[in-house]
């Protein structure tokens, strides 16, 4: 698990909750370069409580966006599952969920007693 990769995934928009508690669902499986996510869909599915189209939908999405990308497979009880990375540089270049820090100009003066 990679506190980073969350925090910076936690600080973006991506669009929609669904997609949002996606990613997080991956940064929490992610080594700190964002590397060794080997989670199925079906896994993603149960743990996050989304159907099963969503979930394939949203994954179908973030490869194509390259937040998301496919460097590998892994052997598994059904077969393999896709070993996954999410890209840091797409992903911090979405925009922040922070407040901007805005100066107001203004000043208290203080009253003369």
């Amino acid at each position: 698990m990679s506190w980073r990769v969350a925090n910076t995934c936690a600080e973006r928009k991506f669009g929609s909750a669904t997609r949002k508690q996606i990613i997080m669902f991956l940064a929490d499986k992610a080594s700190d370069d964002g590397s060794g996510i080997w989670c199925s869909k079906g896994t993603i599915q149960r743990h996050t409580e989304l159907g099963e189209t969503t979930v394939k939908r949203a994954m179908r999405a973030f490869l194509k966006e390259g937040i998301l990308v496919e460097t590998g497979s892994r052997t598994c009880k059904n077969g393999f599952t896709v070993v996954y990375r999410i890209d840091q540089a797409k992903v911090e270049a979405l925009e922040s969920t922070l407040e901007p820090e805005i100066e107001t100009g203004a000043t208290v003066t203080p009253k003369p007693s």
